[in-house]
């Protein structure tokens, strides 16, 4: 912060505590992903097609993997501006990281219940609220810290801000155009969200790119 900064000093944490907390639990919730891929005791017989079988359960940790990929850079973008961090936001951010926490349980089920009509259609579409969930939290991390300019470094310039907020927060109407198409045909549902996490992956490559280091 330059000395001639107006905004207040002191008030808030540092944000090092909460990105290297975040980031944890980002990596464990990644990790425990591939955990839920499981060859059946019964496959000894015939491990290839086993192994064939088990598509679902590929998907379904592709688009979670994607998907946590999508949120934690997003996420990075929005902390490695901040000069410090007040409890709402810390708050915010913990509910945050519950529902990233909680992924992998919607993952196991729609890996479960793929091709099984209505428990695949109930599956896919509680993936989807999940993936609403969590996007509406990174949504509003970002607003508050528009909000609440006095926590955002002092080179940070309002016209950047608003180009990395709507680069960093999922388009809402995407991710629920597919949970509607997800209650419909199930299947489709899923490929959409595999569809809409990678499109969100590929443009936030560049919100990282231009962080300074905090002085």
């Amino acid at each position: 912060m330059s000395p001639d900064d107006p905004r207040p000093a002191g008030r808030g944490l540092p944000p090092n505590r909460l990105e290297a907390f975040s980031d944890g639990v980002f990596a464990i919730a990644i990790t425990i992903l591939v955990l839920e891929i499981a060859v059946p005791l019964t496959a000894e017989s015939d491990l290839l097609g086993a192994l064939v079988g088990l598509w679902p359960a590929y998907l379904a940790y592709v688009i979670s993997f994607l998907t946590i990929g999508w949120v934690w850079v997003g996420h990075a973008a929005i902390t490695s501006r901040l000069e410090r961090v007040d409890a709402l936001f810390i708050r915010l951010n913990l509910l945050l990281l519950m529902a990233i926490a909680f992924l992998p349980f919607p993952t196991r089920l729609m890996a479960e219940y793929f091709g099984e009509r209505e428990p695949e259609q109930v599956a896919v579409v509680f993936y989807g609220i999940v993936l609403i969930v969590i996007a509406a939290l990174l949504r509003a991390l970002w607003q508050y810290a528009l909000k609440s300019r006095e926590m955002l470094r002092s080179d940070i310039s309002d016209d950047e801000l608003a180009n990395l907020a709507a680069k960093s927060t999922p388009g809402m109407l995407l991710l629920l155009l597919s949970t509607v198409v997800g209650l419909v045909l199930p299947t489709a549902g899923a490929i959409c969200f595999l569809l809409v996490s990678a499109y969100l992956v590929i443009p936030f490559g560049s919100v990282l790119g231009r962080v300074r280091p905090r002085r």
